[in-house]
């Protein structure tokens, strides 16, 4: 790591009106995410990881507090900006693979960059590095009925980093695969991560990922518990 931060989260509130209460889904936490680091969020459903996600990816927007991604601050951003920020910086990887059925694998990948002013060549130039990356060079041409879940999210995955984004965020990556496919997706983002310096934030309820990020983020209830990481500050109730 080269101590840069990729995510900070400085004294983030996020507060949901539901009927006549308020839910405190986070309180007053602060976290620093280092580039080129791997850090899973983990927890069970209703702790807060998904609103750090969304916060994270300008999906949501704090209560109170500041959110900043490569040294841009997100929160004071319209939608417009947002999107335009989201499509620069952010590779969004989900658990059932959001690909579109009629579209071979290099037609889903190459979708990003459509959004971009590159060139046909360059495009193909993009697409088959990505694929290259995840390992699915030979079924770049193939459809996703044609491939297995894993192949599926591997995909996924090469669709998220053909635009070299600042943070590759994964939600629940592996929640749709079986053990051995899931070990894979893991162990592929780990590569990703080393071979190519990317910064990797990943929710998942799937305690396989203790072995592979490099630090591992527990909540409970909006409550970050344990003391594993210098990286959070502050608390959420």
């Amino acid at each position: 790591m080269n101590g840069k931060e990729a995510v900070c989260l400085e004294r983030v509130s996020r507060t949901y009106k539901r009927d006549d209460f308020e839910v405190h889904a986070l309180d007053n936490v602060t976290l620093t995410i280092p580039e080129r680091s791997f850090v899973a969020i983990m927890g069970p459903s209703g702790s807060g990881k998904t609103t750090i996600l969304n916060l994270i990816t300008g999906i949501d927007h704090p209560t109170s507090g500041r959110v900043s991604v490569g040294n841009e601050e997100i929160n004071g951003m319209n939608e417009n900006q947002l999107a335009d920020w989201r499509a620069r910086h952010i590779g969004l990887v989900f658990q059932f693979y959001n690909l579109i059925p009629v579209l071979t694998a290099f037609e889903n990948v190459e979708l990003p960059l459509l959004l971009t002013g590159l060139g046909k060549a360059e495009r193909k130039t993009h697409v088959e590095a990505a694929l290259e990356a995840v390992g699915l060079a030979e079924r770049m041409q193939h459809y996703p009925r044609q491939l297995s879940g894993g192949q599926e999210q591997r995909v996924a995955i090469a669709r998220a980093i053909v635009t070299d984004p600042t943070i590759v965020v994964a939600d629940e990556p592996t929640g749709d695969l079986d053990a051995k496919s899931a070990e894979e997706i893991l162990s592929l983002l780990a590569e990703l991560n080393r071979r190519f310096k990317k910064t990797i934030v990943m929710v998942t309820h799937d305690s396989r990922a203790e072995r592979f990020a490099d630090t591992i983020l527990r909540l409970d209830k909006g409550v970050f518990v344990g003391a594993e990481s210098s990286l959070v500050s502050g608390g959420a109730r």
